[in-house]
């Protein structure tokens, strides 16, 4: 199964508004483990960049000045995707922001390219109603180290995401990702140290109670019981 981690960052909030993707990054995983196949670009949106978006993310319109604008990467950008779930944190924002660029230049919609799309926000929300469930405390929750998110960062991000992502879909409260070796031969070991159950055979008393209970029983249901033994060892 072939899973794409993405993130991105924008000029501001809403899509509707004008407002474009300065950064987007998407890290790559099969089967659960992350293959080091990384997408990263900066994005020149060809517009100013909101205080308080910038702000968050540190992203200035000087430091974009010389990047490519999402028409030079959009190629690119779908090749890496195709065919993979999407794992996003609050999915509706990347989505809506994507879908615009993508619109902006007339080339199929994301649901298009991908095959599905996750939204990690809203499985934490159902795991831990009532609680902050933004990506730092998500990190904080699974145990995830998230010392180098100073500022977002898509690509930052994206690691970090990855790592809560496994721990939410193995209900875990702390960051365990797989069992290794060692553990499971841990396992092994204490399964073959576990005594084995011992079958005591019923007594001579036990085994009378046993045939009076259940004459009585056939008895009552009319001679139906099917547990009734009789004196050959065989069962009617």
């Amino acid at each position: 199964m072939r899973q794409i981690i993405l993130d991105t960052e924008t000029t501001g909030l809403d899509p509707n508004q004008g407002h474009r993707i300065i950064e987007v990054a998407a890290v790559e995983m099969v089967n659960r483990r992350l293959t080091g196949n990384t997408l990263h670009r900066y994005v020149n949106p060809g517009r100013e960049i909101d205080e308080r978006a910038m702000q968050v993310h540190g992203i200035t319109s000087e430091f974009l000045q010389d990047k490519p604008g999402f028409a030079d990467v959009a190629s690119e950008f779908t090749d890496f995707i195709e065919g993979a779930e999407l794992i996003i944190h609050n999915a509706p924002f990347d989505v809506g922001f994507l879908n615009m660029e993508l619109r902006l230049l007339d080339r199929p919609l994301l649901d298009h390219w991908c095959a599905a799309v996750t939204d990690t926000l809203a499985m934490a929300k159902a795991l831990h109603p009532g609680q902050r469930n933004n990506l730092d405390a998500l990190c904080k929750r699974y145990g995830v180290d998230n010392t180098a998110r100073t500022l977002h960062g898509a690509l930052v991000d994206c690691e970090l995401l990855a790592a809560v992502y496994l721990a939410l879909t193995r209900g875990q409260e702390s960051l365990s990702i797989g069992l290794d070796a060692h553990d499971s031969r841990d396992r092994a070991a204490a399964d073959r140290a576990r005594p084995r159950p011992v079958l005591l055979a019923a007594t001579p008393e036990e085994c009378r109670t046993h045939a009076a209970t259940l004459a009585d029983i056939d008895k009552e249901s009319r001679g139906t019981c099917l547990w009734k033994t009789v004196s050959d060892g065989s069962t009617v």
